[in-house]
């Protein structure tokens, strides 16, 4: 049209119009030109698509045909703002919850694919931290293996070179009858440690078997186990010792550990009560 400027009349009447978007232009045309008078236009009829004949051509809508720039402009940066706020909220005030399910989801995964395999090559993986290594192989060592006989897992002499870290602990954890974790201000602020325990704990609540053990190294105040509210609730259900309150009864410390690793996994067996102190460390009697 815009090669006819001159053009001062149209008649287009007879003729099969088609009413989709590609003639959109046109009905814009016929409606906004001031220039040229198209002859009985408001009789124009649809032919094509089949649903629409009859229809009256500048009846249709054509709206849905343009692109509002300025719309998608405001919709895209409005979910944009959604999703840094969903993902804001969620780190803040979800993200343990997160990393529970995907440490749930490891170890459902590892279930599902050894569940034909129950041999555990090792007595109990020992979870700790590398500041805390010389009461690992100074006190708990020479005493479990060497002392009492048992098998123990531990990093750096029992995990395999070259395999990703979390198969590696996955893999220690589900291949050892217990779990025994060393407790300490440096573990509690381990990326790694954390992960270690939740995977044992989580090993915990799948199989519903008595599977971890927690050994206190320090007395560690209430508050500073609040991130760790899983940890929590495994104090309040669950056996620990405390290496801390054990100095006048080294052996009483080592004889309930002993019988921690000897307890059956039921945890509907025989429950031992393994503090040498009463309550849970670093928490009064009246919290």
């Amino acid at each position: 049209m815009q090669s006819l400027p001159a053009l001062v009349y149209l008649d287009m009447q007879g003729n099969s119009f088609t009413c989709d978007c590609d003639n959109a232009w046109f009905l814009q045309w016929v409606i906004t030109n001031k220039q040229t008078q198209v002859s009985d236009a408001y009789n124009f009829e649809c032919n094509f698509p089949p649903n629409l004949k009859g229809r009256k051509l500048l009846e249709l809508d054509v709206r849905s045909c343009t692109v509002d720039v300025g719309f998608v402009c405001y919709m895209s940066t409005a979910c944009a703002v959604m999703v840094v706020m969903a993902v804001s909220f969620t780190h803040h005030f979800l993200q343990w919850h997160l990393v529970y399910a995907y440490y749930l989801l490891l170890a459902f995964l590892y279930n599902t694919k050894h569940k034909d395999k129950r041999a555990h090559p090792y007595d109990a993986f020992v979870s700790y931290n590398a500041n805390d290594e010389h009461w690992v192989l100074g006190e708990l060592l020479p005493k479990l293996e060497d002392e009492q006989g048992w098998r123990l897992c531990l990093h750096h002499r029992d995990f395999q070179p070259g395999k990703p870290i979390m198969e590696n602990i996955t893999d220690a954890i589900y291949g050892s009858r217990k779990t025994i974790c060393v407790i300490s201000h440096d573990y509690l602020a381990s990326e790694w440690c954390s992960r270690e325990i939740q995977v044992a704990s989580f090993r915990l609540f799948d199989e519903q078997k008595d599977v971890l053990i927690l050994v206190f190294l320090e007395d560690i105040p209430m508050q500073l186990l609040s991130p760790y509210h899983r940890m929590r609730r495994l104090l309040k259900r669950q056996t620990y010792l405390s290496w801390s309150r054990a100095v006048a009864h080294p052996d009483l410390f080592w004889e309930k550990l002993r019988q921690a690793l000897e307890t059956r996994e039921d945890p509907a067996g025989e429950h031992l009560l393994l503090s040498v102190g009463d309550g849970i460390p670093g928490e009064r009697p009246d919290q």
